[in-house]
């Protein structure tokens, strides 16, 4: 046991190591896959060995079960906001009530969401959003997803710090593509992304938004800082990613940051919206006091966005993996914000419709968050010899004809022998909630894919070794492991096959539902609307769905190489007749002596209850095991009852 030890701790302090190389000096030493694998064996390691699972642990980023709401926090001290000023001559008066001749810090204005991260002898407790300066929220589960945050310090006393939560560009544009496709609203900007993502009940989702943070002030603490440059040393000191910046004295100095800064931002790889400008000694910013809600010592200088007109050559459509047809705007080349614009989003036709857009009008672009090109307006003045834009009744990448339901905005294609939508759709397939094709993440797909060795889903059943052996970083036990992987996939059964396939708006729930009804996937060439609607999962948008997706001679080509590869395409799950649970709500925590939590859940599904994430007045049990954490207190506090897997067993019985 004390070798299992020793690689768990071993395999901690690589992870750190790295992910600080990764999220803080973007200078990664080992590639992505590697780090990936170290993860996994930790992860299998503490699930095996829960007795050595540890709050700290680089494993309790990936996020929790969902929460039921968010807790109110009240801050000890109040978090207040900037005034904000928009022009150098509104900065220099700023300056000049104060004094130029003190010295400034002037930093990056981060364009994201302030919280509060508490810590008690040296681990983080508390993460809390600002909300209105003196109460906010406690989303301390999905600040843990974030991996530029310590979980651990090595200052043991009380500490509060400030930081501004933001998401990375890159991940932004990966998020609202992935929206995009699916039909979902985009996210206007990085800010509202990162709130949104912050401020989600479910910290898996948190997780897989890729967040991070810059701390830029001490909050609390009993130690005493003659500087906030001083202050900022000491944070960098435990390991916290600081706000970027530079002290400098004189107006002009000030005003020439803030212009650098200005020159720079297209080039940051996070997004800013001005910057701070702030008194650095401490004592000074003391004397100086404080407006009514403002600090009188700083100022928030927010940067104009920048606009330009340029023509709209032409409208062309692109298909997105999941269907989903965006039309794109193609614009004579235009400089704005530090790089070259020459297409631009449209969203959608109601988009185009709403905003009177023709072809070969002269339209104003923008950045929106200074990082997506967007049209803001159309200048009618100079409109002449224009085009109206139409959608095309087929899809452009495989010729199928496109639909528009009811109350949706986008227009798809449905067809699943699409190219544009086949890495999307067997990622999908593969992943642990579908298939669960152990290692067979997105790279893998991708690499697989750019090899010729996949096309769709059931070519992932006629791989084999040798050809994989030849992908750059597999190697033949990552060949091997992967053909085992692909095998063992072949029995999860009807309900785990629908699922994956990725039907629109058939989730988990529902294609259980319908393999239970129809237990037989050949019988779902010739299901109607009406016998899928018979299910009570199942509504008529779904149905609908159901149908035209079986209705494509494509998916009766991949349903048979499926089945003459062996994968079960028939329902063998025997359903529980027990009612015992029926009408009861289960809530699961801690470690169970002699079963796993999923093995319990299923336990309680079969006889007729339900299991859910989080404690409520609703909960009528809560099955606790050890180290069993906050669902317990507030079980105890709701008068909830606990029982023991001893109990739990025995109401089976």
């Amino acid at each position: 046991m004390e070798d299992i030890l020793k690689e768990i701790e071993e395999l901690r302090k690589k992870l750190n190591y790295h992910s600080k190389l990764y999220y803080e000096k973007d200078a990664p030493e080992i590639s992505d896959y590697e780090y990936d694998m170290m993860f996994r064996r930790l992860t299998e390691l503490e699930a095996e060995y829960p007795e050595y699972q540890s709050d700290t642990s680089p494993t309790v980023r990936v996020g929790g079960a969902a929460l039921e709401k968010f807790e109110k926090v009240v801050h000890p001290q109040r978090m207040g906001s900037l005034q904000d000023v928009f022009s150098y001559e509104e900065l220099s008066d700023f300056i000049s009530r104060i004094d130029e001749n003190d010295e400034y810090s002037v930093e990056y204005k981060i364009d994201g969401l302030s919280v509060g991260l508490t810590y008690e002898n040296g681990r983080l407790i508390l993460g809390a959003t600002r909300g209105d300066g003196n109460v906010g929220e406690n989303v301390t589960e999905n600040i843990r997803t974030i991996r530029s945050i310590p979980l651990e310090i090595p200052y043991k006393e009380h500490l509060v710090v400030r930081g501004e939560v933001y998401m990375p560009r890159a991940s932004f544009e990966k998020l609202n593509l992935s929206r995009q496709e699916t039909g979902e609203p985009l996210f206007a900007n990085p800010r509202n992304a990162a709130a949104g993502s912050l401020r989600q009940l479910d910290s898996k989702i948190t997780a897989k938004r890729n967040l991070d943070i810059f701390i830029f002030n001490v909050q609390e603490s009993a130690l005493s800082f003659s500087s906030h440059r001083e202050s900022l040393g000491f944070l960098q000191e435990q390991g916290f990613k600081t706000v970027k910046g530079r002290t400098v004295r004189g107006i002009d100095s000030i005003i020439k940051a803030v212009s650098d800064f200005g020159e720079k931002r297209s080039e940051l790889p996070f997004d800013i919206d001005g910057a701070v400008i702030k008194m650095d000694s401490l004592v000074r910013r003391v004397q100086v006091g404080e407006n009514t809600s403002t600090p009188k010592w700083a100022v928030a200088y927010k940067f104009p966005p920048e606009q330009k007109e340029t023509k709209l050559l032409d409208i062309q459509i692109n298909v997105g993996r999941t269907g989903v047809l965006t039309p794109l705007a193609i614009l004579e080349p235009v400089f704005i914000a530090g790089s070259t614009v020459s297409k631009a989003t449209l969203h959608n036709l109601d988009f185009i419709r709403e905003r009177d857009i023709h072809i070969g009008d002269y339209v104003t672009v923008q950045k929106a968050g200074d990082i997506i090109p967007e049209i803001v307006s159309v200048n009618k003045n100079k409109r002449e010899g224009v085009k109206e834009f139409s959608f095309p009744e087929y899809c452009p990448s495989c010729g199928e004809r496109i639909y528009r339901e009811e109350g949706e905005a986008a227009y798809r294609c449905t067809n699943i022998g699409c190219p544009a939508q086949a890495l999307r759709n067997i990622e999908h397939f593969a992943s642990r909630d579908a298939m669960n094709i152990d290692g067979m993440g997105p790279a893998v797909v991708e690499a697989l894919y750019n090899a010729e060795l996949i096309r769709d889903v059931s070519d992932l059943y006629y791989l084999n070794a040798r050809d994989i052996e030849n992908i750059e970083r597999m190697g033949e036990t990552s060949a091997k492991n992967l053909i085992e992987a692909v095998e063992n996939s072949k029995t999860r059964g009807l309900d785990n096959l629908l699922y994956a396939l990725g039907i629109r708006q058939i989730g988990k729930k529902a294609a259980q539902s319908v393999a239970k009804k129809f237990n037989n996937i050949d019988d779902y060439y010739t299901l109607s609307v009406e016998d899928l609607c018979s299910i009570d999962d199942i509504g008529s948008i779904s149905a609908q769905n159901i149908v035209n997706y079986f209705s494509h001679e494509k998916t009766k080509e991949i349903i048979e190489r499926l089945k003459n590869a062996g994968v079960v395409t028939v329902y063998e799950g025997q359903e529980n007749q027990s009612n015992r649970f029926e009408g009861m709500a289960f809530v699961l925590t801690g470690t169970l002596p002699t079963m796993t939590r999923n093995e319990a859940s299923d336990i309680i599904i079969a006889n007729g209850g339900k299991v859910s994430g989080s404690v409520s007045k609703k909960t009528s049990f809560v099955l606790a095991g050890e180290e069993a954490g906050s669902k317990l207190t507030k079980a105890q506090s709701l008068g909830v009852r606990i029982i023991s897997e001893e109990e739990f067993l025995e109401m089976v019985k």
